[in-house]
């Protein structure tokens, strides 16, 4: 080992090359590629190559080059009630994160929530999307193409769905911008958040169309409309993933109990903060800190990170009713989830995963992944619940300094 780890030091083997070298061992490969960089660079990288997970499992799925692992505290929040069209269960949240307050706070969420007699969650719309560009001579083509497409989608789709057993085609949607088309595709992709495999699947979907129809080129497989990884007012109207609304009506004595705050403050608070700060910013977004709750699960649970972008798009709705109670939803029109592939089967994510009663494929296909969605955006609404009230009877900065400020 101490002769490979010299040559890659020298640049003989190249990072990416080691596996090579040792019979395709991933776990031999990291340990020399970190002990290399420590070398390399006169450090010590003890902590990452502490962990208990077989790096084999992550061999041309989910990391290249690998050195170790990232740790990241992981916190439980809960129970949290949830009902919806595929859960009804008090569930605890996992929550990977290093901000303090965070898994506390969300924990009151959810006191309150449950206290409250649980969260309803429904998803209203689902379907992951791939938006390729094609190139074609003129608008006159432009306007040929799209018109081509919609007369031939059902062979299109054909093509389409024959890439995945688990891939079914709902539309295609096309814009034209000069001389550039971009098709839309949405996708049911079941349980996988799908990106990959809808990709694939418009690619294949493409090729055939710029067969059929030789005078389109294929410039990107994705042309940014899709839109992946990116907060945009498309995810935002149309979706992405799943659209997905979870709603409570907190009793007047539990927001002041336990919440420590009125539905009045509450409302009065989202108006001038939410609304009126978020109109004035422009935001994407409505709502106080969802990209909290969501980055929390999705690093706890396996999903792309990236996908946090998009996935924390939300309007937060508090109104106070007729009875002094306090009706709450959360909408998400672009939630990026899935319960099958990609990081969902690493060792701590799966355990995150079973933590919800949420890991694998769902019997039937998509179940598991629409009730992780639901279980998701009621969370993000625990969350949303214990920071507008917190900071509605200005108790923010307290709880930071409580929970927040230690020092190592």
């Amino acid at each position: 080992m101490d002769e490979i780890i010299d040559k890659v030091m020298k640049g003989e083997i190249k990072f990416y090359r080691v596996e090579e070298h040792v019979g395709n061992d991933v776990n031999l490969a990291t340990e020399i590629r970190r002990k290399a960089l420590e070398k390399l660079k006169n450090t010590s990288l003890e902590n990452i190559g502490k962990y208990s997970m077989d790096m084999n499992l992550t061999a041309k799925r989910n990391i290249e080059n690998s050195i170790g692992c990232a740790q990241i505290p992981i916190g439980v929040a809960g129970p949290l009630k949830v009902t919806g069209d595929y859960v009804d269960d008090e569930i605890y949240i996992p929550l990977a994160t290093t901000e303090g307050t965070l898994v506390a706070s969300t924990n009151r969420g959810c006191a309150a929530i449950t206290r409250s007699g649980g969260a309803k969650s429904k998803i209203i719309r689902d379907g992951i999307t791939r938006a390729p560009a094609l190139k074609v001579p003129d608008l006159e083509h432009a306007y040929k193409l799209v018109s081509w497409v919609s007369e031939n989608q059902k062979n299109i789709t054909n093509v389409f769905d024959d890439t995945d057993p688990f891939l079914n085609l709902i539309s295609i949607t096309p814009w034209i911008v000069g001389r550039t088309v971009f098709l839309r595709f949405r996708a049911n992709t079941y349980d996988a958040m799908g990106m990959n495999t809808v990709t694939k699947g418009a690619r294949f979907a493409c090729d055939f169309i710029t067969q059929e129809q030789p005078y389109a080129k294929l410039i990107s497989e994705s042309g940014n409309m899709c839109v992946d990884k990116k907060p945009s007012a498309m995810n935002w109207l149309l979706g992405r993933g799943k659209t997905v609304i979870s709603e409570v009506v907190l009793k007047k004595e539990i927001v002041k109990d336990v919440l420590k705050t009125t539905p009045e403050k509450i409302a009065e608070l989202a108006y001038r903060k939410l609304f009126l700060g978020g109109a004035q910013a422009l935001a994407l977004g409505f709502n106080a800190h969802v990209a909290n709750i969501v980055a929390a699960i999705f690093l706890a649970c396996g999903q792309d990170a990236a996908h946090i972008t998009g996935s924390s798009m939300s309007i937060i709705t508090p109104e106070v009713t007729t009875n002094g109670d306090l009706y709450i939803a959360v909408t998400i029109p672009s939630l990026e989830t899935g319960t099958f592939g990609g990081g969902t089967g690493l060792p701590t994510q799966s355990e995150a995963l079973s933590i919800m009663g949420c890991l694998g494929p769902g019997n039937p296909p998509g179940a598991m992944g629409k009730k992780f969605a639901e279980i998701v955006a009621a969370a993000a609404l625990a969350g949303d619940i214990s920071l507008l009230s917190a900071q509605s009877a200005l108790h923010l900065t307290g709880a930071h300094e409580r929970l927040g400020r230690g020092h190592v």
